[in-house]
């Protein structure tokens, strides 16, 4: 009799997991669905490059007038100054 019981258990499991299986299978396959996602990407800077200017200082002497030699450092401040100016617009057209 335990037999007969324990066939009959094993006959409704295998045609639980039959209908199981075929549930999975009679589902159709998903499809492909593309989605766009917008990242932001770092580019390199193109910025143009800023030449280095004769300095005006660097052609002083040691033997030139104390007067000769303030005009000189007094000149190439200003040329810093400008030096400085296109440096920041160049990095600043990176941003």
């Amino acid at each position: 009799m335990n037999d007969k019981i324990g066939c009959k258990i094993l006959q409704k499991l295998f045609l639980l997991a039959g209908l199981l299986l075929s549930g999975c299978a009679a589902k159709a396959p998903p499809s492909a669905q593309y989605v766009r996602v917008e990242v932001p990407v770092q580019v390199p800077c193109r910025a143009p490059e800023v030449a280095v200017p004769p300095w005006a200082a660097s052609g002083l002497r040691k033997t030139d007038s104390l007067e000769v030699k303030v005009r000189a450092l007094m000149a190439e401040r200003r040329q810093r100054i400008g030096y400085e100016k296109l440096l920041e617009a160049a990095t600043a057209a990176c941003r």
